[in-house]
């Protein structure tokens, strides 16, 4: 600990860093943490938060499950990991942000800590002797701010001076009539050493899409929580909000996060997936078929809103079952055409508004199982997903109780994890039950 500190410090003498926020990735993937200077930073000999910050929901309430896990709330201690000192671009002295990983007073790990739930999968891939490869694809909205939220969202104003009234996918143009704020996000990210591949405008009114480059599980969760950091700032700073929200608009295409994901052996680098000749051998088409065999059981870390199951539409660029193919974008995993090195699938299942350190662990979770158990998937689909029939769930009652009786998930993914997980969804979704829709007044208040 000594030497991490002696090296940070370094760091932030070398940055003239002033200030330091110590960020610890929640259950919702949200940044909580502390705000310190520098110099108590670099003195501090052991930063506390309660453990209870995993446990609140985005509503700001707590399950009655804490009391049986917690009952004393006790504290947790905060270690920093090194390689995430960053500068925080967008402050306006110099300062850095630190991921810290979190651990009881024994020094063992906490359990259902969303960074340490991905750890935890990529170990047992490493036990193997495999380590997994994933890559990242974010899609958001750029919107006009809404002050109010019983108004609808609106797609936003660009330096033309108007708004687009459809939808203009891979459209140059309508990424350039943003170009300030994603000349901003492109500074601030690679101040950040975020590796943003691609930028292209999505189907959807002000919808885009950016692209991280392959990397190692912890660091690619990393990045796309700090890129969802960045955006928002960056937007923020053009009077424009930028939201992960799975649904945000009516009659427009939902959002996703597809996650790339292959397997190198440990020693050699080679990727396990690819036979000699390119194409995919029994370790990738198992894998796929844990995807098809568990994710159903998990669609609950997939889409973990109420909001994100209005995104599963069919033919809206989503996912509507949980076929797989070659190079198919209406299936739910696609292995693209590629070289025996990339040799991938991409799951495409997850909405946006998933927090990135449980939705790759939850995708590596259920290909490793089907590595393990030696599954096999169906049959390449051959034709549009869209004309088969819905297999994802469209709402959150029956994910939830499918992720808590799931033995296997459980197991890999952690048994406090799972209980925490599930009880802190069920107090969001009974809050959004007590709410009653615009929908609910307009068509039941006169006629029923």
């Amino acid at each position: 600990m000594a030497a991490i500190r002696h090296q940070m410090k370094d760091w932030i003498e070398q940055h003239r860093i002033t200030e330091v926020e110590c960020i610890v990735p929640d259950l919702a993937g949200a940044a909580r943490g502390k705000i310190m200077p520098a110099s108590k930073f670099v003195d501090a000999t052991a930063l506390r938060m309660p453990q209870s910050i995993f446990m609140q929901s985005v509503t700001g309430e707590y399950p009655d499950i804490w009391d049986e896990i917690n009952p004393l709330d006790v504290d947790m201690v905060l270690t920093p990991d090194p390689y995430t000192i960053r500068l925080l671009p967008w402050a306006r002295e110099p300062s850095a942000q630190v991921i810290h990983d979190c651990f009881d007073m024994t020094g063992k790990p906490i359990a259902f800590s969303p960074r340490q739930v991905l750890r935890r999968v990529v170990e047992f891939y490493r036990a193997e002797g495999w380590k997994p490869v994933v890559a990242p694809e974010l899609e958001f909205y750029l919107l006009q701010p809404n002050l109010d939220p019983k108004n609808p969202l609106l797609p936003p104003v660009g330096r033309t001076g108007r708004t687009e009234r459809s939808g203009q996918a891979y459209n140059i143009d309508s990424v350039n009539d943003f170009d300030p704020m994603f000349d901003d996000m492109y500074d601030y990210s690679e101040a950040q050493g975020l590796e943003i591949d691609t930028l292209i405008h999505e189907e959807g009114m002000g919808q885009m899409e950016i692209n991280l480059l392959h990397g190692d599980p912890v660091e690619l969760a990393d990045q796309a929580f700090l890129f969802k950091r960045t955006v928002r700032e960056s937007a923020l700073r053009h009077d424009l909000y930028a939201t992960f929200m799975a649904k945000p608009m009516e009659a427009q295409p939902g959002s996703a996060m597809h996650i790339h994901q292959s397997v190198e052996d440990q020693e050699t680098g080679e990727n396990i997936f690819s036979t000699p000749e390119g194409t995919p051998n029994h370790l990738l088409l198992s894998h796929i078929a844990g995807l098809q065999r568990y994710l159903p059981e998990a669609m609950a870390l997939m889409t973990p809103y109420v909001n994100s199951y209005r995104r599963i539409v069919r033919e809206m660029s989503a996912p509507i079952n949980f076929h797989w193919d070659y190079d198919n974008r209406t299936t739910g995993f696609r292995v693209p055409d590629n070289n025996p090195k990339a040799m991938r699938v991409e799951n495409r299942i997850a909405s946006a508004d998933v927090n990135p350190y449980l939705a790759i662990a939850t995708s590596l979770a259920c290909g490793y199982i089907g590595m393990k158990q030696g599954l096999e998937p169906t049959p390449a689909l051959g034709g549009s997903a869209y004309d088969e029939p819905m297999q994802l769930s469209r709402h959150w009652y029956d994910p939830l109780q499918r992720l808590k009786d799931c033995q296997e998930l459980r197991d890999i993914l952690g048994e406090t994890f799972i209980d925490v997980y599930v009880s802190v969804k069920e107090v969001e979704f009974d809050n959004f039950l007590n709410v009653i829709s615009p929908w609910e007044r307009e068509h039941l208040l006169l006629k029923v």
